[in-house]
């Protein structure tokens, strides 16, 4: 199992300090058989409130890989989970959840549903009434004057 670079960057650290010898979790030299009470201990120390478990921490670090945008296939083979179950339940913090929809809403295709749903409207029509040309320049005038005037 791959080990964090920081995490590894400790644990040597702990090694030539001699804090560890042979395990990362141990006690006098000898390996820990629960994490519970030593877990309880730095949570108490840390004044952390509401229920915290070890199991928060696998939590945090399901979100962080999520939040990262690991492969999921990667980040539940990490954890040792499945896909289907960590796209389940920490879906929502990969940056790609809903990018596709977002992507087609912010780029419209040639029809969207706004488009489909809106009623045609006629083009405008600048001039009501048509224009006829009387001869020369500058005389023009609509139906309705030549109507009134009596001339065709």
């Amino acid at each position: 199992m791959p080990i964090p670079p920081r995490l590894l960057a400790h644990l040597r650290r702990w090694v030539s300090k001699g804090i560890i010898q042979d395990y990362a979790i141990e006690w006098n030299g000898m390996p820990i058989n629960s994490v519970k009470t030593a877990f309880a201990h730095a949570v108490s120390l840390a004044k952390l409130e509401g229920k915290v478990t070890p199991h928060t921490l696998r939590h945090t670090a399901a979100t962080w890989l999520m939040q990262s945008g690991i492969d999921k296939w990667e980040a539940a083979g990490f954890l040792g989970t499945g896909v289907e179950m960590l796209d389940r339940v920490y879906g929502h913090h990969h940056p790609d959840h809903l990018r596709t929809a977002a992507r087609a809403i912010g780029y419209r295709h040639p029809q969207s549903l706004a488009i489909t749903l809106t009623v045609p409207r006629r083009p405008k029509q600048t001039d009501l009434q048509p224009i006829e040309n009387t001869g020369g320049p500058g005389r023009t005038r609509t139906s309705n004057q030549t109507v009134m005037s009596g001339r065709l």
